[in-house]
């Protein structure tokens, strides 16, 4: 069973993705870490650098971070053209690595939705925040304006559109979650066996 994890910038999904790996011994795929691995394989980078220039990666061959992301950011048609190369590389790499597990496993995705992960796991859980405690997280964890911020969530699918394929919401906002976190996957556990 693959469950999936997704929530807006800042809603805090890859921290309950950290705390539920960690909690009931669960591989986690994170794509956002595997997609930056996946564009430093020799066929991404020709073709991103093709795309967005040489300026892509640094003279280490590390991608360069802020400018592929301010070049994603500046106009949806960059972003588009970015995902059409990144996101099939994604796709095949996370369903290659959840048909290897033997057990439970986690997907974590800000675009899980958009990017068509849907039919790669079984359960979703939604993340979210409000929208200040979001802006206030990713303006302290990536040093960027409040208006960058904005501009970032207003690219993604909302909270209203993630939730229509949710299983479980959770609410990050500072109070504890945990508990109903951990009712819905102790039963998806349950269930699970029962039906092995």
């Amino acid at each position: 069973m693959t469950i999936g994890i997704t929530g807006g910038i800042g809603s805090g999904k890859s921290y309950i993705a950290r705390w539920l790996s960690e909690r009931y011994a669960m591989p986690l795929y994170d794509c956002d870490r595997e997609a930056r691995r996946l564009m430093l394989t020799p066929a991404l980078r020709r073709r991103l650098t093709a795309l967005i220039g040489v300026e892509a990666y640094l003279p280490d061959g590390q991608l360069n971070k802020p400018f592929v992301a301010q070049y994603l950011f500046a106009d949806d048609a960059h972003a588009a053209a970015v995902n059409a190369i990144v996101h099939p590389a994604v796709r095949r790499d996370v369903r290659r690595w959840a048909q290897r597990q033997a057990g439970p496993s986690l997907v974590e995705s800000a675009i899980l939705v958009e990017a068509g992960l849907l039919d790669v796991v079984d359960k979703l859980i939604v993340v979210e925040a409000p929208l200040e405690l979001r802006i206030q997280r990713v303006i302290s964890r990536d040093g960027i304006t409040g208006q960058h911020v904005r501009q970032r969530i207003a690219r993604q699918t909302t909270d209203d559109q993630r939730r229509r394929f949710a299983d479980c919401v959770v609410v990050n906002d500072g109070s504890d979650f945990t508990a109903e976190l951990r009712f819905f996957i102790d039963s998806l556990l349950a269930q699970s066996k029962q039906n092995a």
